[in-house]
């Protein structure tokens, strides 16, 4: 069968929700209130990329790729790595990171409050724009067990009958598949706060934490995506042997990679064109990419939905609330949707 989207699963459940459509077609919602600042003087660019494995794993991953683009732009590039995805977002507000490779969750957050501007979209190398998240479990685990005696992708069940008696990690807050995505389709459509629901609750940090400490048998379940277990059996395949899959969400855009808006017009173009015409496959292969599109911010409107709908779900069931103020909530949420439209 084939799935839905995010925007559509969203979409149904906050129409359950409110009794009227408001999920739609979309512009961007970026913040646009630098467009007129003047442009940045650059002698040299930073190239944030954000935590999904260790920067020991990920600089020989970035390194060649960084040296073609310093080659062709004409100016010195310098990578950015970081331990949170927090990092590159605050670094690229302050000005200290001018272009990133971000997820989607964290790119909205850049496009939020950092002035990023989204130029280019990755492109799987299979051909795809897009992957999903998961959530793992060590295959000698009893959930293992449990979560396929409840049938085919049904694992999200299992974890929450059981989750008083499970330690779980989430990747990092400002993670699309490793927290956003789970959150919502997993916990909060399901009316469970998962801070409180289990008997241990950790956030790792990176995707390969996550798969490192459930291989370890260091947690029950963790959250993953597609991607980063593909890359995890390149790397670890030992590892990659003790982790089952229980779970799999819809789909997810693939990676956006945005620069300040307030860089000169002409190195943004030399950035753009380099981007959009890479094609060295023996660089691009251990990234497991193919190549990059140009992506407009919209694209990303889907997972600004996703985030309202959470929040609409954690306002229907949170008993502490009157049916006054859920109305209150609910219908100021329903706002935040229908600027996103706009």
């Amino acid at each position: 069968m084939k799935r839905r989207s995010l925007m559509q699963r969203a979409g149904l459940f906050a129409l359950a929700i409110t009794g009227s459509m408001v999920f739609a077609a979309c512009s961007s919602s970026g913040d646009s209130s630098s467009d007129s600042q003047k442009p940045l003087e650059v002698s040299e660019i930073k190239f944030g990329i954000i935590s999904t494995e260790s920067q020991a794993n990920q600089k020989p991953l970035w390194e060649p790729f960084i040296k073609d683009m310093e080659k062709q732009i004409g100016v010195p590039v310098k990578p950015f790595y970081v331990t949170q995805y927090a990092g590159v977002i605050e670094a690229m507000k302050a000005g200290d990171v001018q272009i990133a490779w971000y997820g989607g969750k964290s790119y909205v957050e850049a496009a939020k409050r950092s002035n990023a501007e989204v130029f280019a979209q990755t492109v799987n190398d299979d051909g795809s724009k897009g992957y999903v998240s998961h959530l793992i479990t060590n295959k000698n685990n009893d959930v293992a067990k449990g979560a396929k005696a409840l049938g085919e992708n049904k694992g999200d069940e299992y974890v929450i009958e059981n989750s008083e008696k499970l330690t779980f990690a989430f990747n990092d807050p400002n993670s699309t598949s490793g927290f956003l995505v789970p959150s919502f389709y997993v916990f909060a459509k399901n009316s469970v706060n998962p801070k409180e629901a289990f008997k241990r609750l950790i956030f790792s940090g990176s995707h390969e934490a996550t798969a490192l400490a459930v291989a370890n048998k260091q947690v029950d379940v963790a959250t993953n995506n597609s991607e980063s277990l593909s890359r995890l059996e390149k790397t670890n395949p030992e590892a990659r042997k003790n982790i089952e899959v229980i779970w799999t969400s819809e789909l997810i855009p693939s990676d956006p990679i945005a620069y300040r808006k307030d860089l000169p017009e002409e190195l943004k173009t030399k950035i753009k064109d380099f981007f959009h015409n890479y094609k060295n496959e023996q660089v691009l292969k251990p990234l497991e990419w193919q190549g990059f599109v140009p992506a407009e911010d919209k694209t990303w409107d889907t997972i600004r939905e996703l985030e309202v709908a959470k929040k609409m779900a954690e306002v229907e069931s949170n008993k502490d609330l009157s049916e006054e103020d859920k109305k209150k909530q609910i219908d100021e949420l329903n706002q935040e949707l229908e600027a996103i439209k706009k």
